[in-house]
């Protein structure tokens, strides 16, 4: 029979998702110094409702970029303590003409609600808020465990604030497992838990020649191009089958274990579906030899996802650019060192790059892959919540992505990570008309409270 506290949110539901199209208004957009006001008044609605319904010691947390939020409950002696993350900012919303409504204007279509930030990750941190609000709410106030919640504003951009913050704070954010609601699941409707992610290093080649923009019917041929230097650059990154081919690039790369492999073959995919509906190409790349799961959650990559510079108006300049450059990534996988593959790769690109023309590697953001151990109470009663949810046992994945916290809960704070997400592979995260699939946002709050109650006895 569902608790007082289900009951509370199923009552509320029609609230909670009018409280979250509030939250989805504000374009909190943190790459962008123009929306920097906008980030702030996300804090302040997010450190508002946590206030309201009952969390204590609630405060936003000015940083060198954007702020970070914290609030706890910790009434519950002999209780375990959980760490609820989450993160309120949110990606840029280009190429805004591919959006079927505007990317702020919360829109519900097909049980679905369309906006930026709607399920990466703003609609997830609210499961968070609403099921603790449902268990207050039911409970006179009361939590069945201690809860601190560590928000923050710059997961789009690297999150180097709450890094530096954990590493400072570890007393006041010891708890025994984090909460992390950032994932998606496999397929609809299969509850999910993810247990690795990849690593990140971004870093952005900037190539300078001439010193200042050239005609190019003057000085072509003589000049160098920032472009062609970067075409060289990058084309010798890869070879044609997607192997890297830095030196020494795969020297620790760790494989997952036969037992996680055997269970991904298990997992309801078809390559052919993906590649039609999720990736939308005429075929799928990469290394040979190598399933699309175990490429895209267990091998390291290299991609490139913008080169700005020279001239890209409408119309015609005949111009060689002073600078341009190249916006590089690369996914790593456990044992990969971050430091160790910047090392590699800037001494790789720097001994590519042709004459004449000077180099800087500028470094956005890095950090470790990490694979979680399942054999945990924490683990146990998430899959036990998400059982009585969906009436289906739990898959385990890992994600091709990156959420670089996860791996400093492991080492800074020794504690594990319960990466709970209620995404689906078709939410269009990051990418124009991002939705999140309303059923899925009221079982997400669904969850949380049951996993919480199970936990608290």
């Amino acid at each position: 029979m569902a608790s007082s506290a289900v009951q509370y949110a199923n009552q509320n539901q029609q609230r909670f998702l009018g409280e979250l199209k509030d939250l989805l208004r504000i374009p909190s957009v943190s790459t962008l110094p123009q929306h920097k006001d906008d980030v702030q008044r996300a804090a302040e609605f997010v450190a508002s409702d946590m206030r309201r319904i009952g969390l204590e010691n609630v405060e936003i947390i000015p940083t060198k970029g954007h702020p970070l939020i914290y609030g706890d409950w910790l009434h519950a002696p002999g209780k375990p303590t959980v760490l609820c993350y989450a993160h309120y900012d949110v990606q840029p919303p280009d190429p805004l003409n591919e959006w079927i409504t505007p990317p702020f204007e919360p829109t519900e279509r097909n049980q679905n609600i369309y906006a930026r930030g709607a399920v990466d990750d703003k609609g997830q941190l609210w499961m968070e808020i609403k099921a603790v609000e449902a268990l207050m709410a039911a409970n006179n106030g009361k939590l069945p465990l201690n809860v601190k919640f560590l928000l923050e504003g710059e997961e789009e951009v690297g999150g180097e604030s709450i890094a530096e913050y954990i590493r400072k704070q570890k007393s006041k954010l010891k708890a025994d497992f984090a909460l992390v609601c950032d994932t998606e699941l496999f397929a609809p409707n299969l509850p999910t838990l993810c247990v690795g992610l990849r690593g990140l290093v971004y870093t952005e080649i900037e190539a300078s020649g001439a010193k200042t923009d050239l005609h190019s019917g003057m000085y072509g041929g003589a000049a160098p191009n920032p472009f062609f230097a970067l075409i060289e650059i990058l084309s010798k990154l890869k070879d044609s089958k997607g192997r890297l081919l830095i030196p020494g690039f795969y020297k620790n790369v760790k494989a997952p274990s036969k037992d996680e492999l055997k269970a991904w073959k298990r997992l309801p995919f078809n390559e052919e579906r993906y590649r039609k509906t999720e990736v939308g190409s005429k075929s799928l790349t990469g290394e040979p030899g190598f399933s699309v799961l175990y490429r895209t959650w267990a091998r390291p990559t290299l991609e490139v996802h913008g080169m700005p510079g020279g001239f890209t108006a409408a119309g015609a300049k005949t111009v060689i650019p002073a600078r341009a450059s190249a916006k590089v990534s690369m996914r790593l996988v456990p044992n990969q060192e971050p430091d160790d593959i910047l090392k590699r790769y800037t001494a790789y690109v720097k001994k590519l790059t042709p004459k004449g023309i000077d180099i800087n590697v500028k470094v956005y953001s890095k950090g470790p892959a990490c694979v979680i151990g399942t054999d945990n109470r924490f683990i146990q009663a998430a899959t036990e919540a998400l059982h009585e949810v969906f009436k289906k046992d739990t898959v385990f994945i890992r994600s091709g992505g990156s959420i670089p916290i996860v791996a400093d809960f492991q080492d800074v704070l020794k504690i594990p990570s319960v990466m709970m997400g209620f995404g689906l592979p078709d939410d269009n995260l990051h990418a124009p008309n991002e939705k999140f699939h309303i059923p899925n946002f009221y079982r997400g709050i669904e969850s949380i409270i049951r996993f919480f109650e199970k936990l608290g006895g």
